[in-house]
This record gives C-alpha cells, sequence and structure tokens, in this order.
C-alpha cells in the first residue's frame, strides 16, 4: 500500500512520523530504539502487534496498535488515504481510561434441560468434566441407563433468575426416578415449586427460552437437539465454564441523578423499556442495574437523560475526543467530506477486513470509528461529529440484530429532526444493515456528497452525557448552515418544554417536589410556579404528579434555554392571615375553600366568626378554636364500643 507520509504529518504536526517498510522484520532496531525512548507509542500495525509486544519488553508507557492498512491503505482509493490515515492515527493516540471487571465464578455445576435421550448423552459427555443433573421435561417412555454416574430427574421450569455462576430455577412437576424402574422411567409423586441452584444451564428443551435475550446471558447455553453439531458445541462451550471469569462493568449508575419514580409515581423509565437482557428493574425512586447480567448494549446510557447511567467502555467523554482527534486531523491534513463510520469489533471489523483483502477497500472519506456496541452511541456522538465537520454518520449493523435496536431508532430519529431544523440537507444519518462485504460497499459508494460546516467547532469538553449533549447542540446550532432557536423533537427526547393550563392549576407545587433535576421551581416569598427549560429531561413526573393534571410535556429544544432565566408559569397573590398577617397559602385557593364550606358545613354555618378560622395560618387557627373553646365532637353521638370475640362468643351462649 502507499503512505501518503506528507498528508499524515500535515494532519499531525506535532508528533513525530516515522515510515518503514518491513519494520517488522530487517527494521526491527528501529521499533526497538523508539520503544527504549519514554512517552507515548503508536505502532499503525496490528498484525504484528504481539512481536512488537513482546520486543518492547517492560515498557513503562503503554503501545497503542491502530490498523491503517484494511481500513484505509487496501482500498481502491488507497492512494488518496493519506487524510483517513492521519485521522486514524490521532484518534488511536487519544488515551482510554481502565475500565472496572465484574468477577463471576463456577464451581461447574450444571443442570441440563431437555426432553429425551440427547439430554442424557449430553450429561455423559459432560459428566467427567462437570457437576451434572439431567431434567427431563415431560419425558415420555425413556430407558433408564443400566448405570447413571450423575441424577436423572423429571421436572418443568416455571421461572428461571440469576447469571452465570447463580442461576436460581423455580421447577414445578418435580420428581425423582423410582431406582425400579424398567423399561421406561417411572417416577415418584411430583410436587411444585421445587428449587434449583446451578452455575450453568444447557437447555435441549427446544421450548421458549428461559431467558429475554437468552443468547447474551453469559453460562445460559441453548441447542437444538434435533442438531448434533448445535449441541457438540454447546458441551464444548459448556465443559469450559469452570473457575473465574472477568467481565467489564459496562455501566456506572448514579442513583441520585436517576428520575424513574418519586412518591409512588412512576417518571422516567427509558432504560427499563430499552434492556434487552431485564438486567434492569425498578429499586424504589430509582432503577438497579444488575452488573452480572448486563450485556452490555449501552442503550440504557445512551437513553438516560440525567447521566444516571453512564457507559464506560470507553467512557462518553473519551469517546468523543477520539471522535474530535479523527475529524478534525482529518480536515487538517487536507481530507474533505468525511463520513463516519460506527462499527463494533466483532462484526463491523470482520466486515471491512474481508472488503479490504477481497475487494474494493473502504471509500478514502469513509473514517471507521470502532466502538464496543454500536447501540452505546448517544445524541451526543452524532450531533459532536457533524458539529466537528462530519458531511453523514453511517452504522454499521447485522442483518440479523443481537438485540433490539430501538433505542438506536430514537436516537437517528432525533438527529434527524435536529439536524433537518438546523439547515443539514440531505440523508445524513442511517444504517446499513448487512453481513455481506460487497453490499456494504454498495452502501458506502451510494453514499451522496453532502456539504460540511464551513468552520468545524474545536471544543473539547469533559463531564457526564448530558453536559456533553447541551454542550454539543450549543456548538452546533453555533457552526450549522441555518441555525433555528427552536426544534420540534419526537416523544421520548431528553430536551423539552412543558405547557401548563394555568386556569385549572391551584398552585399546590405538588410538581415542584417530584421533579428531580429542579426544573420545576417555587418562589419562597410568593405562591408561584416557575419553569426552567435547560433542566427539564421530560420524566414526566410532574405530569403523573398533577393532581389537577394540567401539564401536559412538549418533546423540543431551545437553543436558548441555557442562557434563559426561570420562566414565571403562573403567580398569585398570597392569602393573609386575618389575625396576624403572615402569608400562608394561595388567596384563590382560600377564598374558594371558604365559599365551599360557609353556610354548607356543619362547622361553619353562615356569618359564624368561625368562618374566619379558614383565612387563619395553621398557629392563629389553634389559637382561635382554644379561645372560642370549640369542641368540634360536640352534638356528635357517643361511637359505639367495638365488638369483640368475647360478644359473640356471649351472645351465643346467651341464646343457648
Amino acid at each position: 500500500m502507499r503512505l501518503d507520509t506528507a498528508a499524515i504529518r500535515r494532519g499531525c504536526p506535532n508528533r513525530d512520523i516515522k515510515s518503514f517498510r518491513h519494520l517488522c522484520g530487517t527494521e526491527i532496531d528501529h521499533f526497538r530504539s523508539a520503544a527504549k525512548a519514554s512517552g507515548p507509542l503508536t505502532v499503525a500495525c496490528t498484525q504484528q502487534a504481539a512481536q512488537f509486544t513482546d520486543e518492547a519488553g517492560e515498557r513503562p508507557d503503554a503501545i497503542t496498535f491502530t490498523n491503517i492498512r484494511e481500513t484505509a491503505g487496501w482500498s481502491r482509493d488507497g492512494a488518496q488515504a493519506g487524510a483517513k490515515m492521519a485521522a486514524l492515527l490521532a484518534a488511536a493516540s487519544v488515551a482510554v481510561p481502565d475500565y472496572p471487571l465484574v468477577t463471576l465464578s463456577s464451581d461447574g455445576v450444571i443442570l441440563i434441560y431437555g426432553r429425551d435421550e440427547a439430554a442424557i448423552e449430553a450429561g455423559r459427555l459432560l459428566a467427567d468434566h462437570l457437576d451434572v443433573t439431567v431434567m427431563l421435561k415431560q419425558p415420555q417412555d425413556i430407558t433408564p441407563p443400566a448405570a447413571t454416574a450423575f441424577p436423572i430427574v423429571k421436572g418443568t421450569i416455571g421461572n428461571a433468575n440469576g447469571h452465570f455462576g447463580a442461576f436460581e430455577l423455580v421447577i414445578d412437576d418435580y420428581a425423582r426416578p423410582r431406582p425400579s424402574s424398567r423399561d421406561r422411567f417411572v417416577f415418584e409423586a411430583p410436587r411444585n415449586g421445587a428449587i434449583s441452584r446451578c452455575d450453568l444451564v444447557l437447555d435441549l428443551s427446544v421450548g421458549a427460552p428461559l431467558f429475554p435475550a437468552h443468547h447474551l446471558r453469559d453460562g445460559y447455553l441453548r441447542a437444538d437437539p434435533a442438531d448434533p453439531a448445535a449441541v457438540l458445541r454447546a458441551v464444548l462451550k459448556a465443559r469450559d465454564l469452570v473457575g473465574s471469569f472477568d467481565k467489564p462493568k459496562y455501566v456506572n449508575f448514579t442513583a441520585e441523578l436517576c428520575a424513574h419514580s418519586r412518591s409512588n409515581r412512576t417518571g422516567c423509565h427509558r432504560c427499563l423499556d430499552l434492556c434487552p437482557t431485564s438486567a434492569i428493574t425498578p429499586a424504589g425512586d430509582h432503577v438497579s442495574v444488575n452488573a452480572e447480567v448486563c450485556a452490555g448494549c449501552g442503550q440504557c446510557a445512551a437513553a438516560c437523560p440525567t447521566g444516571a447511567a453512564s457507559y464506560v467502555l470507553p467512557p462518553a467523554d473519551t469517546q468523543l475526543h477520539r471522535l474530535r482527534a479523527m475529524l478534525l486531523t482529518y480536515r487538517e491534513a487536507g481530507g474533505d467530506r468525511p463520513v463516519l463510520l460506527f462499527h463494533d469489533s466483532q462484526h463491523g471489523s470482520s466486515l471491512i477486513d474481508a472488503l479490504a483483502r477481497l475487494g474494493d477497500g473502504l471509500p478514502a472519506n469513509v473514517l471507521p470509528f470502532t466502538v464496543n456496541e454500536v447501540t452505546q452511541l448517544g445524541l451526543e456522538a452524532v450531533v459532536a461529529a457533524f458539529a466537528h465537520g462530519a458531511s453523514a454518520v453511517r452504522f454499521l449493523l447485522r442483518a440479523k440484530p443481537l438485540h433490539d435496536l430501538t433505542g438506536l431508532s430514537q436516537t437517528i430519529a432525533m438527529a434527524d429532526a435536529i439536524l433537518a431544523g438546523l439547515g443539514f440537507s440531505g440523508r445524513r444519518v442511517a444504517t446499513i444493515e448487512t453481513d455481506d462485504p460487497d453490499k456494504l460497499s454498495e452502501a458506502l459508494q451510494a453514499i451522496e456528497p453532502l456539504a460540511t460546516v464551513s468552520q468545524p467547532a474545536t471544543f473539547r469538553t469533559v463531564g457526564k452525557r448530558r453536559d456533553l449533549l447541551r454542550f454539543a447542540l450549543s456548538e452546533l446550532h453555533r457552526v450549522a448552515p441555518s441555525p433555528t432557536d427552536v426544534i420540534a423533537l419526537p416523544e421520548g427526547a431528553p430536551f423539552g418544554a412543558i405547557s401548563v393550563n394555568t386556569e385549572g392549576c391551584t398552585l399546590c407545587l405538588s410538581c415542584v417536589s417530584v421533579c428531580p433535576t429542579g426544573a420545576l421551581r417555587d418562589d419562597p416569598e410568593r405562591p408561584m410556579l416557575k419553569f426552567l427549560e435547560d433542566a427539564c429531561v421530560q420524566c414526566g413526573l410532574c405530569q403523573s404528579t398533577c393532581p389537577e393534571k394540567v401539564i401536559k410535556l412538549t418533546p423540543q429544544i431551545d437553543f436558548r434555554a441555557s442562557r434563559a432565566p426561570a420562566l414565571v408559569i403562573k403567580e398569585e397573590e398570597p392569602a393573609l392571615c386575618v389575625r396576624c398577617g403572615k402569608p400562608f397559602g394561595v388567596k384563590s385557593t382560600i377564598d374558594r375553600i371558604a365559599a365551599k364550606l360557609e353556610g354548607r358545613h356543619w362547622m361553619y354555618p353562615a356569618g359564624d366568626k368561625r368562618v374566619d378560622a379558614l383565612r387563619m395560618c395553621a398557629d392563629c387557627r389553634v389559637i382561635t378554636m382554644s379561645e372560642q373553646q370549640f369542641d368540634p365532637f360536640a352534638g356528635v353521638p357517643e361511637r359505639a364500643p367495638p365488638r369483640t370475640t368475647d360478644d359473640y362468643l356471649r351472645e351465643r351462649d346467651n341464646k343457648n
């Protein structure tokens, strides 16, 4: 492949760029010299990464490896790929922080759940490696083995919970076989509600999966017993699942920021709706994320409006730093109209590799950006990409996705609305769903050349997702072709306003008490309801809590909101205590209560001085009632004593 070192040096002017023809062979001494020097070191070769790591030895600073061959050089446009190579090197040089791990342990206790001899045969294959129990669901005429090295029982799994190393199954119709079983199993009397705890589950039952998104549940293996090859693969995989295993803790969760619930009213439930594995469950005013079950799709973090859930592989701010480095470097190196291609390493990298080796390779203006899961990307990544100069964004997905893509679809819908409102014409954001490298090439070649912003933004921020998104939006608005102040967004957007029917509002301020972000506010001096749109996350708690049902959500983005003061929605005169003059409520509400009670309730006869108590603060009301020696129970007949068991027994004895 051709190396355009001049373009790379233009894009990376402050770095020492050196090129070689055989660095892993005859020129290896050059690498050894570079490895001895302190500071960051990036090697644009992933094929020989193991050799270079061995040659570097115990180097205090890490070595970063990045691929510029399959992603850039091996292409029909390889001669024009110098700017892309510079961009890939710049993105690789951004340091990625370490991520936390979750340790899962297995002692090899496995339950094999099936219907016939296939489950027993799988048990025989695993008996020398694992602690096996075979459970048959509604067995029919199965001949018992002459000698059994593991238990064989019958039962039906009614409920399944847990994770790799800690599954808990509720078994109905559970029974052990009688030792006297001869030509077929004869079982003891069955019982329901038996509990089975195991480390692994091999499901050969053919029925419905025991878990949602079962292919993402570690330790749960499933195969069709009619497919011997699939059963053997599952058996071989299960055999190795003994010991301790580390998996990333994909999501950090801050309960204090969660807007799920307040006062037993449900507000935001975006993460609950999107989680494919049911790893997220309600836990009072917030939700709980089970790190052992979480499969790392990242949809919860991408949709979380407050930043309570944040993805750590890598953190959102690190991801934006890589985006910034890639796009700005591409422009500095002379690149034009970049198309950002988000893809995962498992599916996307393999497809790009096949396209490079067997096809035309990626176009010179397509910048591949590898992430752990494409669904982890939120609106902040798309907005930042266009603010930094991208002309289009594509998400590379499997033809048959691993899990539901609702969260990503919502992100794309919001991005489309914002970009169209700011004057970005054409099809800017879309998905490419294929497992065929040729179809990937066709889709990339079909992307129309679209204009970018005239002067890309250069911001570099740190912090939570919402802060990143807010700043990226303001920068995109600043550099957009046709900036618009207010843009309507699809339902479920994390930005918006509220509309209040002020005639029906009583200023009870229950909405203020449940608002988790302080978007709704009161005033300590007088009855007033204020709204700060920049803080609203459209959780809906105010709407569900309002007793008068006069609040509605309006999803939109107002680019002036970050600089606007709190908007006064409704303000009224305070009710002043007629005795001490202290404000204690809303005047219109007190007048309405007094009008409803005076002359219509026995405690407040028309014209009686007791009516004045309704217009007093709580302290003065007690004093006045005491001075008037008012007994609210006067004239009320004495309540009959409660009847007890002794009363009923006494009446029965008297009748006898």
